[in-house]
């Protein structure tokens, strides 16, 4: 399991104060309000405090401690903004980090090894598992529990029933 979750994306510097706009890749965008502190990912990471927070459309704006110009800032363009796993959301049952969903290996209530977990796709109702299966084709499966029986993060497992017609598409 990753020990470290991307929460955003800096894309721009917004005015000349030090700010940066953030697309959130978080579920909630408003828990940056909780967030004391965020890393700031490249080759030598660099850990950043969060002095403020402003939300502007589907953007975070945020302004870190001691970062006062935009001449400070604006090479961070395109970076990932992480945290550490303490920091993260508690979840509830039968509640996953993407991260750690893909790469999982599935198989079927049968036994058959199906292929891996390549991707999760969000949509309005449910999630959708995208499952790369051997023969390389897609397999995409609701993150429902009809369809997910088991999570097994420490084996790197997961056991689905694939609903009638699914495996036809």
């Amino acid at each position: 399991m990753e020990q470290m979750l991307r929460v955003g994306v800096i894309t721009s510097t917004h005015g000349v104060r030090g700010e940066v706009k953030v697309f959130p890749t978080t579920d909630d965008a408003k828990r940056f309000k909780n967030l004391k502190q965020v890393i700031l990912d490249g080759k030598e990471p660099l850990e950043l405090s969060i002095e403020q927070v402003k939300f502007f459309k589907n953007m975070v704006i945020l302004k870190f401690r001691g970062y006062d110009s935009i001449n400070d800032v604006e090479n961070w363009r395109q970076r990932d903004l992480m945290i550490t796993r303490d920091q993260a959301v508690e979840l509830k049952e039968n509640e996953y980090f993407i991260t750690d969903l893909i790469g999982l290996s599935v198989a079927d209530d049968k036994g058959l090894e199906l292929g891996t977990v390549k991707d999760v796709l969000v949509t309005g109702a449910n999630d959708v598992y995208v499952v790369e299966l051997k023969n390389g084709k897609e397999l995409l499966l609701p993150a429902i529990g009809d369809c997910i029986l088991e999570v097994n993060l420490e084996q790197g497992r997961m056991k689905v029933h694939v609903l009638d017609g699914l495996m036809d598409l």
